[in-house]
């Protein structure tokens, strides 16, 4: 628990992957989801990187049964790969257009879920399966509905968000 006013001990969750086409990779994902670079290096091997910043990280740790529940939510069926990357936006129809546009797969169209978000999947450059969501609700309203609570083990002394239903989140 961090006490009022403490610099928390994580300050970046940042996601590393490797991407054989580097290029169709970053284009991807800088300019056609429009992530803003934040810093780009190179080597003289021939190595190079881009951060890209994708706002405010959150790690959701699910347990297997959520994510069969979540799969059969938003796809109908088993599709999910253990580690999926999910991104918040404002237009969830306008953003899976606009990404498979840019080369994405839609595995799933736009769909409304019992926890008021729109999710659309899709298989993406790099190899990652991705959801986008738009949030329909506040946090707060969410909380409301059956299946949300709290299970009191925030580490920074609030109750962190707890689901015995549907999901708060993808």
């Amino acid at each position: 628990m961090t006490s009022p006013g403490a610099v928390p001990p994580v300050r970046q969750l940042r996601l590393v992957v490797e991407a054989e086409d580097y290029e169709a990779a970053v284009r991807f994902y800088r300019d056609v989801l429009g992530l803003p670079e934040q810093a780009a290096y190179s080597g003289g091997d021939g190595a190079e990187v881009v951060i890209l910043d994708a706002g405010r990280a959150t790690l959701e740790i699910a347990n297997p049964a959520q994510k069969r529940m979540i799969d059969d939510v938003e796809v109908g069926r088993q599709v999910a790969p253990r580690i999926r990357v999910a991104f918040e936006v404002d237009d969830a129809r306008a953003t899976t257009q606009r990404l498979v546009d840019g080369g994405a797969a839609e595995v799933a169209p736009p769909t409304t879920t019992p926890w008021q978000s729109v999710n659309a999947r899709l298989d993406a450059p790099a190899d990652l399966h991705i959801t986008v969501f738009q949030e329909l609700r506040t946090l707060d309203e969410r909380a409301a509905l059956d299946g949300f609570g709290t299970d009191g083990s925030g580490t920074d002394g609030d109750p962190a968000p707890v689901v015995d239903g549907p999901p708060p989140t993808r």
